[in-house]
């Protein structure tokens, strides 16, 4: 019997492990898969583009991270992503990049990436950064300022935001996934298609429900930042 439950154990240690190793972007089996975006072929992730009509075009894209980006939005900031979907020779790389550009007092909201962990680098200006972690809700929190780098875990929900009163803030994000994905927490909850109970989240927020339809008013299909 000792010799069973030994066994069972090890084999549920392994699948653990084999369970954690297939939860990030599969490694590449050859130099490069250039994602074929017209392909019918549904994977997860995209069918590589045949190597012989590859060329050195589709591992450039002149992103010009290098110009501000508009920030009139109801939270004060702008996020460029540089993924997969728009960058086709990121594919199987487990690579991805965003500029975050803030307006004076801006916010990037709290939000998730399911997929990646991030590395963010301050480019300009001077961030109040941080993220929570799991159940109980620890939160790991920083000024940085310029050529500072912050990492955020993957999955965990994080923010930035900018602590000038007069001066925007640009920063640059590397992220560890090819499509990181993301999951804004208030829009997600209160502007979901369809709609989350008033019922689920009048008991979860402990609130009347005039404020959840206030909340689902400003997260509305039409209204989202």
């Amino acid at each position: 019997m000792a010799s069973s439950s030994l066994f069972l154990l090890a084999s549920l240690l392994v699948l653990a492990s084999w369970q954690q190793a297939i939860a990030f972007d599969p490694s590449p089996l050859q130099d490069f898969c250039v994602a074929d975006m017209a392909s019918p072929v549904r994977v997860n992730g995209f069918p590589c583009k045949n190597p012989m009509n590859v060329t050195s075009d589709d591992f450039f894209n002149a992103a010009k991270f290098d110009m501000p980006r508009n920030t009139m939005n109801k939270v004060g900031s702008n996020v460029t992503n540089l993924n997969v979907i728009n960058f086709p020779g990121l594919n199987t790389l487990g690579i991805s990049l965003a500029r975050i550009d803030y307006a004076p007092m801006g916010v990037n909201p709290p939000h998730v990436h399911p997929r990646a962990t991030e590395l963010l680098t301050v480019l300009e200006g001077t961030l109040y950064v941080g993220f929570v972690t799991s159940n109980p809700n620890r939160l790991f929190s920083k000024v940085v300022h310029k050529g500072d780098v912050f990492v955020f875990p993957k999955a965990m929900i994080h923010f930035q935001m900018n602590l000038d009163h007069n001066k925007p803030a640009v920063a640059q994000s590397a992220l560890s996934s090819q499509n990181p994905g993301v999951i804004t927490i208030a829009s997600a909850i209160f502007g979901s298609t369809p709609p989350i109970s008033d019922d689920v989240l009048v008991k979860a927020f402990q609130v009347e429900k005039k404020v959840i339809d206030w909340l689902k008013s400003q997260f509305s299909e039409n209204n989202h930042y």
